[in-house]
């Protein structure tokens, strides 16, 4: 079996901080390249500095590193790409055009692309989104990701390309900061609290949106690349879930630990975009063709949450602040 060399896009990002780590200790330091725009923020590992619309660079790392895997990040998310549509269409969906053409052109074994709940708009279904529903999305991060996963299909059934996708609703994690998305505040508001600071909330308390523990989505992610071809049915994208809530919940489950913590709402923009969104997803295809199956519920989510980030601001059992180390 030939020795997997992976490239990551958009290492520096939510997700790629993390998945990178979790692949090295899979593969090796060696064996996993490091990619961003922008300086490496990684600790370990080998970084190559990457423009994803830089074609020829881009080919001279793969032919460099005999890449067989790429795991495709690099995005511009949905609320910060809303102030620059543009420039965001041309990053998201040109850049991923670049990659499926270098990877059907280099004989990439595996290629995984993200996609999210930003594919489902005003005509969707809300409850328990099924799989194949329609896709009528109301920002541009959401038409790129709706493009991107038919033109995943298109290479996988033209060209027999092994491309992987999963619809990643948003991504809790204590390791990693987001990065402009709509959800942005379920990781905003463990640091508020944490810190013992009042937080602003950006949506409405009642606004419920599917979410994820950042562990259960790199698993995901792995599981699926590591599946026998054949148990992949499907070529644009998986649904993902794990469980759903609203601001007011999270705050009222963060009480149960912090019990001084305040909350307010101020809804901005973001909540016309979280209101075309879903509130709880089917995944059961997931679970049906590669055994997808979360380990954190809500409750265990909040605790583990508070947990490391107290670690993280070494907060003693007296609250005493020393400063964020992250």
């Amino acid at each position: 079996m030939q020795k997997q060399k992976i490239l990551i896009t958009g290492s520096n990002g939510q997700i790629g901080t993390v998945l990178g780590n979790k692949l090295i200790d899979i593969y090796g330091l060696d064996n996993v390249i490091l990619t961003d725009i922008a300086e490496n923020n990684h600790k370990n590992g080998i970084f190559e500095k990457l423009d994803i619309l830089n074609i020829p660079h881009f080919k001279e790392l793969i032919k460099d590193y005999k890449i067989t895997q790429i795991f495709h990040l690099a995005s511009l998310l949905s609320a910060s790409g809303e102030r620059n549509p543009m420039r965001t269409w041309n990053i998201n969906f040109n850049g991923l055009l670049n990659i499926l053409d270098l990877s059907k052109a280099n004989n990439i074994e595996k290629l995984f692309f993200p996609s999210s709940i930003a594919v489902f708009g005003n005509t969707t279904p809300k409850e328990y989104t099924e799989q194949d529903v329609p896709l009528v999305p109301d920002t541009v991060y959401g038409i790129g990701k709706v493009a991107g996963e038919l033109w995943c299909n298109y290479y996988a059934k033209r060209y027999g390309l092994d491309v992987r996708s999963l619809r990643y609703p948003g991504i809790i994690s204590y390791e990693s900061m987001p990065g402009g998305g709509t959800t942005d505040y379920a990781v905003e508001i463990f640091h508020y609290a944490v810190k013992n600071k009042k937080y602003s909330c950006f949506l409405e308390k009642d606004t419920v949106l599917p979410m994820m523990y950042m562990e259960d989505a790199i698993n995901a992610t792995i599981q699926l690349m590591q599946a026998p071809s054949e148990n992949i049915k499907l070529r644009y994208s998986y649904n993902l879930g794990a469980f759903s809530f609203s601001p007011e919940e999270i705050y009222n489950e963060i009480l149960k630990h912090i019990p001084e913590f305040e909350i307010e709402y101020k809804p901005d923009f973001r909540q016309n975009i979280a209101d075309s969104w879903v509130k709880r997803i089917d995944d059961s295809r997931a679970r049906k063709d590669w055994g997808w199956k979360p380990k954190y519920n809500f409750e265990n989510m909040v605790e583990d949450m508070i947990l490391n980030l107290k670690k993280l601001y070494k907060i003693a059992s007296n609250k005493e602040q020393v400063g964020l180390i992250i």
